[in-house]
């Protein structure tokens, strides 16, 4: 028989607000669901705006997998000047008229900027150096560097370009695997141009399946507490699901293994009733659980 924790659990996809840290909301969403067992997938900086998943109960341990899907932002990179930070809230560090670059060389600079890449990390990331956050060794004047790592952009278009005196504003969108700093891209892009260049405003628009049509603004979940999606629901859009006996519900929901049947990733296995009892995958001649969403003990 099912418990609170799996009747409570779920997803919950917040707009978040500029100004807010995604530990802020987390806090804020402990407090409305009256629960420690609140996490979020994949950090939203305080200047950054959208979508922001939270995992209530159980549902937190989807979120590590979450994190590994393709995320997509608008965003505004204004060429011309370069910051500590890479961003809006960084000191500046020089300014270069860009008015005379052309939306040609942009655009060729872009081209090498999409696609599967290696992407040095802004120094203002959580990335640990020596066991310590990188944003914070950079508030204490440290010296270091990160090691490029490599990411994929999907996709890297400009809406709108708009020239005002020396600098360049881009609206881009872009589409790209967790771990890609758009901040980055903005500072790459600038350095390429010789103009340097910065993230200026941020906004996330989905991860994976989850936009901002799904999403509610914090004050309104304060208000009025509630998830966008119950854990049987999060578990089956995430991801493929197969359908399984009884039985079979019964020995994954034990720990045992199932049959492979040559599904590729993870995937959730869904009892006759159409609850999610685990998500799997597959490997030699087993299909193993990666995470049990529903054990023996809360079935």
């Amino acid at each position: 028989m099912a418990d609170a924790s799996i009747e409570n659990a779920g997803l919950l996809v917040v707009d978040k607000d500029a100004g807010l840290t995604s530990h802020d909301v987390v806090a804020k969403c402990r407090k409305a669901f009256n629960t420690r067992r609140v996490g979020h997938a994949g950090t939203l900086d305080p200047m950054a705006t959208g979508v922001l998943v939270i995992g209530i109960e159980r549902a937190t341990k989807l979120l590590g997998l979450l994190s590994l899907t393709t995320k997509s932002y608008t965003a505004t990179i204004r060429l011309g000047q370069s910051t500590t930070t890479d961003d809006a809230e960084g000191e500046v560090m020089a300014t270069v008229d860009a008015s005379g670059v052309a939306d040609e060389e942009i655009a060729a600079v872009i081209a090498t900027l999409t696609g599967d890449i290696e992407q040095v990390p802004a120094k203002v990331s959580a990335i640990k150096v020596d066991g310590r956050r990188a944003h914070t060794l950079v508030r204490t004047g440290a010296e270091f560097e990160l090691k490029a790592r490599p990411v994929t952009v999907h996709r890297f278009d400009v809406l709108e370009t708009r020239r005002t005196g020396e600098f360049v504003d881009l609206e881009v969108e872009v589409d790209c695997s967790s771990g890609t700093y758009i901040r980055s891209l903005a500072r790459d892009l600038g350095a390429a141009l010789g103009v340097g260049g910065h993230l200026t405003t941020l906004r996330r628009t989905a991860v994976g399946p989850f936009t901002l049509e799904h999403s509610r603004k914090i004050g309104d979940v304060i208000e009025s507490p509630g998830l966008s999606l119950g854990i049987d629901d999060a578990a089956k859009l995430c991801f493929p699901h197969r359908e399984i006996s009884d039985d079979e519900a019964e020995s994954i929901s034990q720990g045992r293994w199932l049959e492979p049947i040559g599904m590729k990733g993870v995937y959730t296995v869904v009892d006759p009733s159409g609850q999610a009892i685990a998500l799997l995958q597959e490997k030699g001649r087993r299909a193993s659980s990666v995470m049990v969403v529903r054990p023996a003990t809360l079935r």
